[in-house]
């Protein structure tokens, strides 16, 4: 997907010198990156090797090299990567160098959880706006912020600067939700309701269904059984596992 820089590059020496045009994979696993430095920048670590970046990431060192060589991060030899400059080049990058602004719609137990959950703000999200369409919800305090009713979208996301929403509703109720959010000029998406959402260009939408993650589970331990019921087949020793995800 081809991307256009905006805004200023960071400052610190060795920082991007264009936005990239990253792989969808790399972009997936630099949040993974970022996390893992955090947690050492947090333990005093001023520096880090591959191999301990990507212990701590979960990838492969080569994985993790060719990603950060797209951000023009080759580190040092013998000393690795210096932690604070590799923060903010992944930052800017993920565009965390400004807070974003992001509206919550569907406030039932999922749309509770998720308004409650500190550690939007840590990552530089903040949820400045809640939506439901039950009278029973509409006026409710949630944390420092009161449900607004669904109409009042449009006029929330100009006086607030939402780009980014959050679909938390039952699936009946998404599409009708994610046309209102494109509507009021929401750019960005991430559904949790269990089904696909129709968006125009321009709109990005990530969709976390965490049924399907529980599905796709259920596969591995199904064939982890089928394969020791087989004679000669691999034992299910822990040394025998693997790691499952994207």
């Amino acid at each position: 997907m081809s991307q256009q820089r905006h805004g200023s590059t960071p400052g610190n020496t060795g920082a991007v010198p264009a936005f990239p045009d990253l792989p969808e994979a790399t972009i997936a696993r630099l949040p993974e990156y970022l996390r893992a430095l955090h947690n050492l920048a947090e333990s005093g670590s001023e520096t880090v090797s591959s191999e301990g970046l990507a212990a701590a990431a979960g990838v492969n060192s080569a994985k993790l090299r060719k990603d950060l060589s797209h951000l023009g991060s080759y580190g040092t030899r013998g000393v690795g990567y210096d932690v604070a400059l590799l923060v903010d080049q992944i930052e800017y990058i993920l565009g965390l160098d400004q807070r974003r602004a992001v509206a919550l719609v569907g406030v039932g137990n999922l749309g509770h959880a998720l308004a409650g959950y500190d550690g939007f703000a840590s990552r530089g999200f903040r949820i400045v706006a809640l939506f439901d369409s039950d009278a029973e919800q509409v006026g409710k305090p949630l944390g420092d912020l009161t449900v607004r009713h669904i109409d009042e979208l449009g006029m929330a996301v100009v006086e607030e600067g939402i780009t980014i929403g959050v679909i938390a509703t039952p699936a009946g109720a998404a599409q009708a939700v994610a046309d209102d959010l494109v509507a009021a000029g929401v750019t960005s998406i991430l559904n949790f309701a269990p089904c696909v959402l129709s968006v125009p260009a321009g709109v990005d939408v990530r969709k976390v269904d965490l049924a399907i993650e529980l599905q796709i589970l259920s596969f591995h331990e199904h064939r982890k059984a089928s394969l020791t019921a087989i004679p000669g087949g691999r034992s299910a020793q822990p040394g025998n596992q693997e790691a499952v995800g994207s």
